[in-house]
């Protein structure tokens, strides 16, 4: 028996998760918040306490000392050596990492190198890695990519339409992420199907803050909606997803406030999405709230919508239909009325929701018996593929 920690780390956030492994037991769980910010939020939930402390925590090096120092305090572990694994979940893996792989100097700067792929998670990720090295040195350090899951992509869906030399000379090409998740959902979807997952077709939607949409084929990803980096694909929270690249010099040419591509890129990475359209908020929940009595709100809501029942499309021609639509992450596990709209647009196929069914708190299936498309709420658990992983890759 040995301790494992799961970590995810932001750019002003670390969500954790402790396993007692092979058992795959959860231990504790916790989240940090507003890391590098005034007042930073620190969660700790262990058994059925939980507890929540505001303090500043000025950078991830000290966020890892006060996780490790609230295990021992809260006596969730005696000693640091019983934690023998830590697991870090990296947004981009490139063409370099397609698996699971134990951290090395080599590893490490490597995850760094990559971070124009992932600008807003990948550096994050790295200073996370570090802290825990420093912290627990003896502990296995293991990285797990959103990306390897979608290394199976073949070529025609994972190059762009550019000259041949950008992808071999420059590794231009789709990457993909969410692929822990996707990865998950789509391996407990074919339990629901009562078929092996060599035999199933499913689409998988990502739905958070981040979103992103996958057509999986027998247990593999044969495309997904976010490209080079995780700023294409769907509508997200401050993100654009799709755009014509012309409005990039268009931009730079007539807007004042934005100098350059990177100034761009940050603007369509960080105040577009909900968040851009709505001029609002990011969040979900308040957009709906808004919807009925703000134009901008309800434009928000309709485009978000609009954007992933076009992809969903896109993927069942892809997979020539499917057996079942996943809903996942925050928005998609939990909003009832997204989950109205995007699935109201989509009968032609032959999905019928139960509307009984088809409520907040729900897990499993979502559809009739009759649907010809099953639809499926199924939690996301990317911190236990995590823990899984550097199991495997335990000295």
């Amino acid at each position: 028996m040995t301790k494992t920690l799961a970590v995810n780390a932001g750019s002003s956030s670390m969500k954790w998760q402790m396993y007692e492994m092979p058992e795959e037991k959860v231990l504790a769980k916790g989240l940090i918040e507003r890391i590098g910010l005034k007042d930073s939020i620190v969660t700790v939930k262990f058994g059925e306490e939980k507890e929540e402390r505001v303090f500043d925590i000025p950078n991830h090096t000290e966020a890892v000392e006060v996780l490790l120092e609230d295990l021992k305090r809260l006596k969730i572990v005696e000693e640091f050596t019983e934690i023998t694994g830590v697991g870090h979940r990296v947004v981009a893996g490139g063409e370099i990492f397609q698996k699971s792989t134990v951290v090395t100097p080599e590893v490490l700067q490597q995850v760094k190198d990559l971070s124009a792929l992932a600008p807003l998670h990948n550096p994050a990720n790295a200073a996370g890695i570090e802290a825990f090295l420093n912290l627990l040195p003896d502990a296995t350090s293991v990285v797990v990519f959103d990306t390897a899951f979608h290394t199976t992509m073949p070529e025609k869906a994972f190059r762009y339409p550019l000259p041949k030399k950008y992808y071999t000379d420059y590794a231009v090409r789709k990457y993909g992420a969410h692929g822990t998740s996707h990865m998950y959902v789509s391996q407990e979807a074919a339990k629901l199907l009562g078929k092996p997952i060599e035999e199933t077709k499913i689409i998988t939607a990502h739905i958070g803050n981040g979103a992103s949409i996958t057509a999986v084929k027998g247990g593999e990803s044969v495309d997904t909606s976010m490209g080079f980096t995780p700023l294409a694909g769907v509508m997200m929270g401050t993100r654009t997803g799709e755009m014509d690249p012309s409005v990039f010099p268009y931009l730079i040419e007539n807007d004042s406030e934005l100098k350059d591509a990177q100034d761009v890129v940050d603007m369509m990475n960080k105040e577009s999405g909900l968040y851009g359209v709505s001029g609002i908020s990011s969040d979900m929940r308040d957009i709906i709230a808004a919807k009925d009595t703000d134009a901008d709100a309800k434009l928000a809501f309709e485009m978000y919508v609009d954007r992933i029942q076009k992809f969903i499309g896109q993927y069942l021609a892809v997979l020539n239909g499917a057996d079942a639509l996943v809903f996942t992450a925050g928005i998609g596990e939990n909003s009832v009325p997204v989950r109205e709209a995007i699935l109201s647009g989509l009968t032609w196929f032959g999905i019928e929701v139960d509307p009984e069914k088809n409520v907040f708190g729900v897990e499993g299936e979502i559809s009739k018996p009759s649907s010809r498309l099953k639809v499926f709420v199924i939690p996301t658990d990317e911190e236990l593929v995590i823990a899984r992983d550097v199991e495997a890759l335990k000295k």
